[in-house]
């Protein structure tokens, strides 16, 4: 099913997409078969998307693409095809602009896998994922806090998130995917720091003092 295409609604109903996360212009790696670009006048900071496949070459090194060169970069179930999603994963960041955001989503394997991999659904996944666990069933599991972590200091967690407001962990095993509204899966938005807070070691406050009137009309009280 079109994994994309699902989180659609599900994102328009959180602000931040809109007004952060999809804005300027982005690539969208292994998008061929359901594109983010589709739904363009959906987001209206978003002035384009590149979208990058098999055709285009590897979306493991993503060759030919320059550093620091999209405002964001957004994927939706292609990590788990790659051999060495750390290595991919740090691509994808690399191709970030500074103060931009990359925006992921994988399959849970406890909701996709289900107990059991190689994948039963999907023969070409490579490993499998997980928020965090100190121990799984599947030989090929991978930590998504980890793999967030591997980034190094510059990668800021926005949002963590574990999908299954639609999952039913009471049905028999079966791939809830191939339902309209399954999605299964984790996603993550990260936000690459800017050489400043880097050095700052976060986010330095504005510059400026905010005024009495101003201070008044942000909180409704009277600090005379």
């Amino acid at each position: 099913m079109k994994e994309c295409s699902k989180s659609i609604m599900r994102r328009l109903h959180e602000p931040n997409f809109a007004n952060r996360y999809f804005n300027g212009n982005g690539l969208d790696v292994g998008g061929g078969p359901d594109p983010l670009g589709l739904y363009l006048e959906l987001f209206p900071r978003m002035q384009g998307v590149k979208v990058w496949d098999k055709e285009d070459g590897d979306a493991q090194t993503l060759a030919g693409i320059e550093d620091e060169s999209f405002d964001f970069v957004h994927s939706s179930h292609c990590l788990e095809h790659l051999d060495d999603p750390v290595a991919g994963l740090a691509n994808w960041f690399r191709a970030v602009k500074p103060g931009g955001h990359l925006i992921v989503t994988v399959p849970d394997e406890d909701m996709y896998e289900q107990g059991q991999f190689p994948s039963t659904w999907n023969g070409d996944h490579k490993c499998t994922f997980t928020i965090v666990k100190t121990k799984s069933w599947s030989s090929k599991s991978v930590n998504v806090l980890d793999l967030i972590a591997a980034l190094g200091e510059a990668a800021e967690i926005l949002k963590l998130q574990k999908l299954d407001e639609s999952f039913r962990y009471t049905l028999a095993r079966f791939d809830q995917t191939m339902t309209p509204i399954g999605e299964c899966g984790i996603e993550f938005v990260l936000r690459k720091r800017p050489a400043e807070e880097l050095s700052n070691g976060g986010r330095p406050p504005a510059q400026g003092i905010v005024s009495k009137m101003e201070a008044f009309l942000l909180t409704g009280y009277d600090f005379d």
